[in-house]
């Protein structure tokens, strides 16, 4: 397979679109030889002000080998760190003109000290990063705006592959741009993107800027964020990949409400259904995904799904493969319930499923302040604050004291409850800040700036 580029930014509008019907919502205003001709325009004037550029900057930290001769000069380890800047650009998209809620890929913004959006009549706003999800490539990023202009999502379960599609971003800098083509395949996964793929793949061309930006239908409304190419050197061959707009709108409500993703779990392990395994089970389907072990008290054993049962549809829409159920149950968040269609034997049943919470879910520290990365933090399971999982070696968090199995109860004297609460007093940090951290029995302030 080629090269897969991950992107930072948006998409061309080239040539002249040739239809050969227009579609009956289509605005027909031209008219040329007696015959009148179908035109984008009337849609992408309202969708276009929807999209934004992003710019972002910030500093790499590079691990550099020290050879043994110089340990001497650089302490005992072997390695030292090195700070270098970055700029780089991108694409969002408004989904909340009331709230100012911007969505972009995690790794457009990811480790940026300053994300600015400009918007299509030009007003330059700083924003700030609320969370983001890298298991997924989302970001949700917010700004303080009056007239701003949100997009209209889309019900991406109702894609089908034909349908037509219209990128708009911001394609190597070159300010915001449109293009078009049509839906190549649905449920793309095994790309070894991220860790839950579900992606459109789309003929649009999609270049290097346009991660972030909007894939749309003809109606103007939101099917997906773009997210990948494959091409050399990142240059567009007609394959590139966008997030749903459902499995992005999952992630993003639960970084409004609690500040991180709370990915909730199914407790299966499985594979795709194939030709071999349809005949091995005698099974009468060549999709879905094949439940090979359910895991103890997992949300699924207590639901009732078994081994060799065959996952065919979620919510009732259709999945074919285990990877495409791995991405829809991935962006559902804990604690939700989910109608799981199976195929057992010559039987078809249904089960109300309640997702429990992931054991690997957690948040991105580095989002809250700079000097948490290297942490992994969730919310107490056993009472208020935030657990320190596990850290890094060598990482800032580490350096500032915290070790794994702390609880971070407070700041300045202030309780915090949850992560939500930890970035909320660490927004707008000024001058150095105490976190109030229990260990084991003790309790002890670490400062942090």
């Amino acid at each position: 397979m080629k090269k897969l580029s991950i992107l930072v930014s948006a998409a061309l509008f080239s040539g002249t679109l040739a239809l050969s019907s227009a579609p009956a919502y289509a605005n027909l205003p031209l008219a040329v030889g007696g015959q009148t001709m179908p035109s984008l325009a009337p849609m992408l004037e309202k969708a276009t002000p929807a999209v934004v550029s992003i710019s972002v900057k910030g500093t790499h930290e590079i691990q550099q080998r020290v050879p043994d001769a110089f340990k001497f000069f650089f302490g005992n380890p072997r390695q030292r760190s090195q700070e270098r800047p970055f700029q780089a650009l991108g694409s969002g998209v408004i989904i909340d003109a009331d709230k100012g809620y911007i969505v972009t890929n995690n790794h457009v913004v990811d480790e940026a000290d300053e994300i600015v959006v400009t918007l299509k009549d030009g007003r330059q706003i700083e924003a700030e990063k609320l969370g983001s999800d890298k298991a997924s490539d989302i970001a949700l990023l917010q700004i303080d705006a009056d007239d701003l202009t949100e997009i209209k999502l889309a019900d991406s379960d109702d894609l089908r592959i034909g349908d037509f599609t219209v990128a708009i971003g911001n394609p190597f800098g070159l300010g915001q741009t449109v293009t078009s083509g049509i839906v190549s395949a649905l449920g793309r996964s095994g790309l070894n993107i991220e860790n839950y793929e579900d992606f459109i793949q789309t003929d649009a061309a999609i270049n290097s800027g346009n991660s972030g930006g909007a894939l749309v239908n003809l109606r103007g409304e939101l099917i997906g964020i773009n997210t990948a190419i494959i091409g050399p050197g990142g240059g567009n061959v007609g394959i590139g990949f966008a997030i749903p707009s459902n499995m992005m709108n999952n992630l993003a409500k639960q970084i409004i409400e609690f500040g991180e993703v709370r990915r909730g779990i199914l407790g299966v392990s499985g594979r795709s259904v194939n030709g071999d395994i349809a005949k091995a089970m005698e099974l009468e389907t060549n999709q879905g995904g094949f439940v090979e072990q359910v895991a103890p008290d997992s949300a699924a054993e207590e639901a009732g799904i078994k081994a060799g049962d065959v996952i065919t549809k979620v919510n009732g829409k259709a999945v074919k493969t285990f990877q495409e159920l791995k991405g829809k149950i991935g962006s559902i968040g804990a604690g939700k319930k989910v109608k799981i269609t199976v195929i057992r034997g010559d039987d078809e049943k249904e089960f109300t499923v309640k997702l429990k919470k992931s054991d690997t879910a957690n948040v991105e520290a580095a989002s809250i302040h700079r000097m948490l990365e290297g942490a992994d933090l969730e919310n107490n399971s056993e009472g208020h604050g935030v657990l320190v999982k596990d850290i890094q070696r060598d990482s800032p968090a580490q350096l500032i004291g915290l070790k794994a199995g702390d609880i971070i109860n407070g700041i300045n004297r202030k309780r915090i409850k949850n992560i939500a609460e930890l970035r909320n007093y660490l927004k707008n940090p000024k001058g150095v800040m105490a976190l109030n951290v229990i260990r084991g029995n003790s309790q002890l302030y670490l400062m942090i700036r």
